[in-house]
C-alpha cells in the first residue's frame, strides 16, 4: 500500500468532514477512486458532482441546491424525509459560505462537490475556482458539516 492510499485509511476519514474535503480536492480520476474506496472501507455512503456558473445569488445557489439534492437522493445518501433534506441543506449552506466569503456577484465558478455521510452526520465539501477573468482564476474551498 501506498503513503498516500495509508494516510486516506488513517484516522483522518473517520471525520465525515475530512472525508468530503479530501473527496472533493482530488483532481485525477484515479486519486478520486483511491479516495472512494478508503471511504467506503471507513463505512461512508458518498456521492461527488460538480457545478460551474456565474456567482449571481439566484444562479449559484439554485444549481449547487440542485446538483447537491439530486446526486444524495439519487445516490441513496439520504432519502426523501424532512430530517435527511433539512441536515443536507444546512451542511450545503454552510459550504457555500466559504465559496463566497469576498467574491464579486459576477464572478465565474466551477467546483467539484462531494457529499459523505454516516450514521449522524452528512457533510458536503465544495471545491474549485472562481474569477471575474480566466487569468485570475483562484482557489477557492467550502466545508460544512450537519447532524442528521
Amino acid at each position: 500500500m501506498g503513503t498516500t492510499e495509508a494516510f486516506l485509511l488513517g484516522e483522518s476519514i473517520k471525520s465525515v468532514g475530512v472525508a468530503a474535503m479530501l473527496l472533493a480536492l482530488t483532481r485525477t480520476l484515479r486519486d478520486e477512486e483511491t479516495a472512494k474506496r478508503a471511504l467506503t472501507e471507513a463505512g461512508h455512503k458518498f456521492v461527488v458532482t460538480e457545478v460551474g456558473g456565474k456567482t449571481s445569488y439566484d444562479d449559484f445557489h439554485e444549481k449547487v441546491n440542485r446538483a447537491v439534492i439530486g446526486a444524495s437522493l439519487n445516490s441513496g445518501i439520504i432519502e426523501k424525509t424532512a430530517n435527511d433534506i433539512h441536515a443536507l441543506i444546512h451542511a450545503t449552506e454552510e459550504a457555500k459560505k466559504g465559496i463566497l466569503v469576498s467574491v464579486s456577484s459576477s464572478a465565474s465558478l466551477a467546483l467539484k462537490i462531494a457529499v459523505v455521510r454516516d450514521a449522524g452526520w452528512i457533510s458536503v465539501a465544495l471545491f474549485g475556482k472562481s474569477a471575474l477573468h480566466y487569468m485570475t482564476n483562484h482557489e477557492r474551498a467550502g466545508l460544512g458539516v450537519m447532524h442528521i
